[in-house]
């Protein structure tokens, strides 16, 4: 009973109860632009239907807007109050976006009953205040370089939202007041003042401010900062002008001080750079200090400096190196005198060269020539030297008189004499010179034995005496003559081999070898090089035993007293460095598809030649080419001579072979039968000979298994003459025979002519018929012979009826059938379902030559017409064959058949 009674309620409720569906919805509402996220939009409920399912988590939400935007969303207040509010994810601005908005809201509750309304919200506008732009906007800094005159700076740019289309005025003020700066109405800033950076602020602060028709304002701040230039001259801040100084002072002295400054030297480093403008050589200042050193000596003694120890500088300071300020000064150096010059001499080492047999009492040298004072007044100027010494030279030499400085010989110099030979022969003299008057100074020189003077105290003269010895020995090498050998593989600058010569004479001097002779060639004009100082003879390049087997030198040594010459022989030992040289080395062969194995191909040959090697020692052997070998030589080592042998035969029908057309590269290596020595180390030298090898296939071999049109292929030559060609005696035998012919064909028609006309044998005009027409055929054949003479065959090309390959002259159109060893074509062909042979079809387009017209002028019209319709030929009319057909003739006549017999 009570399910009965639940059934009825349970219709009713869902007859007569609500579904779901929003409430405040549709609405409109508003909101203001640039709100910040989470402002509130619009509030809204849902009522649930009657089965009271609650909203689905996640619902209501705006499903769709008009136009497209994510700047609303709805957020949950309770199970059934909702609220539309901002996200902040995109900016509402009145002016620059939509101004109203579609928004449609969905809702679902758990038993999928849904409802779907549209709130449409408004955004309202906002009075906003103008705005900076860019980088205006954070503050900006401005430059001014000091000493612009007052005018404009900068033009302020600002805008108001508000006014789009920027026709309501904005107003600009300085909000910091300033002397130097005033602003207008519009925003443009002036300067007032000129800018000192030495005298006045470096830089200024200004606020600017700018403000719309309704109050509202905004700033910005503005660095202005003044640019300071290069406009001050350096002023000099050392006062002295005239420096004392003494000569002989040390480089690198200083002796001077000058300073500077720049005015403009504030707010940034600035470097004075000084410099000396006046030429001198005396001094040198520092560029960055200004300090003067003395860069070489002062001698107050000497030069222009002797007259006048006065010395003048202008000083330049400049604050940079190009283009800046300047300013000069004029200093003066006055250089003292002091007593600074030592006696001394414009020599202190001297070399004599005394011949062993000079007389005692002769002047060896006299010092007084080179030495001398410099002070200019005496006592500084006087000088004396001391008695001479040195180990062995106190009984042979003497200074006359004392202190005069005249050396003269008292002893004995003999080069022979024993006690000579244990000095050496070289004598040593020490004498010095010294200043008379105080302070006594002494020069610091060393003189070494042959060399000049460095460093030492006391002011010293070395005299050295030299024993001039005499030429007594002559210049001999160690050998009357020298036999050197060399490979001829050996590289340049080996050693061939030595030569050395001597020279008894004491002492002994340096020795010098040279070729005088020999060691040329006509490549090289020197084989051979000698070292001058050791005599060690070596390769200047690689030398060659086929070209010259001995060389004879002619080597010649000398010194600096006499000079000796020597004969060297250099053999040049044969090494295997030549490549065998083959003739032909290069060759085309055509061979027929059925050629049989151990053929020799075309009778081909090599034959082959080696400076040194023997013929034994050949060896031939077949690189890249050889596919599925079919080629070998036979012989194939120990002969200089071999011959091309087909090896296998040709398998085009299973396809084991696929190629018609082969590339050899033969090696003929000289290594074969190395006796006497092992394999490892004999030389090697290979030669090499490329084979072209084209195979002509049967006219019935079928070369490709897919069927492809006939193509009838021209290959065009260059026919290049050659004096040896075999064609060139053939064409000039064969045109002397056509000529001559020619010549007894027009005689004979010039006799029967005259026999012709002639009135007492008019009569016998007709009887010789058969006569006229072998003399017709015959003229016919002359003029077909003389046609073709010197025909050149510039293209080749397949007969589509026999297969066979001929050439053809591509301008007259001439055509002969290629070499029969080349090619041998087929004539006959079987026929389709059995048909019997048939013979050779001539080709179109063949006729007789046009000039026979003319060459039977003489001939009368009955001949003419008999010659006309005749239908037999003779035989040199026949058809062409392989056989038979003569190159020369092909053109000329057309192929005739036989008269049917």
């Amino acid at each position: 009973m009570q399910e009965v009674i639940f059934f009825p309620l349970l219709l009713g409720a869902l007859s007569g109860g609500q579904a779901l569906h929003l409430i405040h919805l549709p609405a409109m509402s508003k909101v203001a632009e640039n709100s910040p996220p989470e402002t509130s939009v619009h509030k809204f409920s849902v009522n649930l239907s009657a089965s009271l399912s609650p909203v689905v988590p996640g619902f209501p939400l705006i499903i769709n807007s008009s136009p497209l935007t994510r700047a609303f969303r709805v957020n949950w207040l309770s199970d059934t109050d909702f609220e539309v509010v901002t996200t902040g994810m995109e900016q509402l601005d009145f002016e620059a976006g939509p101004h109203i908005f579609d928004l449609q809201i969905y809702v679902k509750d758990d038993m999928a009953v849904t409802d779907l309304q549209v709130l449409t919200v408004q955004v309202t506008d906002v009075n906003e205040p103008p705005e900076f732009q860019g980088n205006l906007a954070k503050g900006l800094d401005l430059y001014i370089v000091e000493g612009t005159e007052p005018g404009f700076v900068y033009q302020m740019e600002a805008f108001d939202p508000e006014d789009t289309s920027q026709n309501l005025p904005l107003s600009y003020l300085l909000i910091s007041p300033s002397k130097s700066f005033r602003m207008s109405a519009n925003g443009t800033l002036f300067s007032t003042t000129e800018f000192d950076f030495e005298a006045g602020h470096s830089s200024y602060h200004l606020i600017v401010e700018v403000r719309d028709s309704q109050g509202l304002r905004a700033s910005t701040e503005l660095q202005v900062n003044i640019v300071n230039i290069n406009d001050e001259i350096p002023r000099f801040t050392s006062l002295t002008h005239t420096y004392t100084i003494s000569e002989e002072l040390s480089p690198g002295i200083i002796v001077a001080h000058i300073t500077a400054e720049d005015p403009d030297d504030k707010g940034f480093t600035h470097f004075l750079l000084y410099s000396i403008t006046t030429v001198n050589s005396y001094f040198m200042i520092n560029q960055l200090t200004g300090t003067i050193q003395v860069a070489r000596r002062i001698d107050r003694d000497a030069g222009e400096l002797r007259q006048n120890p006065i010395i003048p500088l202008e000083v330049l300071v400049k604050d940079r190196p190009s283009g800046g300020q300047e300013n000069r000064k004029q200093i003066t150096f006055i250089v003292e005198d002091i007593n600074d010059n030592p006696s001394t001499c414009t020599k202190f080492t001297f070399s004599i060269m005394v011949p062993e047999r000079a007389a005692r009492g002769t002047l060896l040298l006299d010092l007084n020539k080179f030495c001398f004072d410099d002070d200019s007044k005496a006592p500084n100027n006087r000088f004396n030297f001391t008695t001479p010494s040195g180990v062995g030279s106190g009984s042979r030499f003497l200074q006359d008189p004392a202190g005069s400085g005249k050396i003269v010989l008292i002893g004995d110099l003999d080069y022979e004499n024993p006690s000579n030979i244990a000095a050496g022969n070289k004598y040593t003299m020490i004498i010095q010179v010294q200043d008379v008057a105080a302070p006594y100074y002494k020069s610091k020189y060393h003189f070494d034995l042959f060399h000049k003077a460095s460093s030492l105290n006391c002011n010293n003269i070395y005299i050295y005496i030299l024993t001039s010895p005499e030429n007594e020995f002559p210049l001999v090498f160690d050998s009357p003559s020298y036999v050197f050998a060399v490979s001829e593989l050996s590289p340049p600058r080996t050693q061939v081999g030595r030569v050395q010569a001597t020279d008894k004479d004491f002492p002994q001097s340096r020795i010098t070898y040279s070729i005088s002779a020999g060691g040329a060639s006509q490549q090289y004009p020197n084989i051979f090089w000698i070292n001058p100082q050791t005599g060690e003879l070596q390769l200047v390049t690689k030398a060659d035993y086929e070209t010259i087997p001995v060389y004879i030198l002619r080597i010649q040594a000398t010194n600096s007293e006499d000079s000796s010459s020597v004969t060297v022989t250099v053999n040049i030992v044969e090494e295997n460095d030549e490549k065998p040289i083959c003739t032909p080395n290069s060759y085309f062969l055509a061979i027929p598809v059925d050629l049989k194995v151990g053929t020799n191909i075309h009778n081909f040959k090599l034959t082959c030649t080696d400076l040194d090697s023997s013929p034994r020692s050949f060896r031939y052997s077949i690189g890249t080419g050889n596919i599925n070998s079919h080629f070998t030589f036979s012989p194939n080592a120990g002969s200089n001579v071999t011959s091309l042998i087909l090896a296998t035969r040709f398998d085009y029908t299973s396809g084991l072979d696929e190629i018609w057309n082969y590339k050899l590269l033969v090696y003929i290596t000289d290594d074969n039968l190395l006796s006497g020595r092992k394999r490892a180390g004999a030389l090697v030298e290979t030669g090499t000979v490329s084979l072209s090898i084209s195979v002509i296939p049967h006219p019935t071999t079928v070369i490709t298994t897919t069927p492809k049109p006939r193509i009838t292929y021209q290959i065009l030559r260059k026919n290049v003459y050659s004096p040896s060609a075999w064609y060139v005696p053939f064409v000039i035998t064969l045109g002397s025979m056509l000529l001559l012919g020619l010549l007894v064909s027009m005689i004979v028609l010039l006799a029967k002519a005259i026999h012709r006309h002639c009135p007492c044998k008019t009569a016998k005009h007709k009887k010789p018929l058969v006569k006229k027409v072998e003399v017709k055929n015959t003229e016919r054949e002359v003029m077909v012979e003389t046609i073709q003479t010197n025909t050149v065959f510039d293209g080749e090309a397949t007969d589509p009826v026999t297969g066979a390959i001929y050439e053809f002259n591509s301008e007259t159109g001439t055509r002969k059938w290629k070499d029969s060893l080349i090619q041998m074509p087929k004539w006959k062909e079987s026929s389709p379902q059995g048909a019997a042979p048939r013979r050779p079809v001539p080709r179109e387009g063949t006729r007789p030559p046009r000039g026979t017209n003319k060459e039977r002028d003489g001939l009368s019209h009955k001949v003419q017409a008999e010659d006309a319709g005749l239908g037999p030929r003779s035989q040199d009319s026949m058809p062409s064959t392989p056989k038979n057909r003569n190159p020369a003739f092909t053109r000329g006549a057309s192929p005739k058949r036989h008269p049917e017999k």
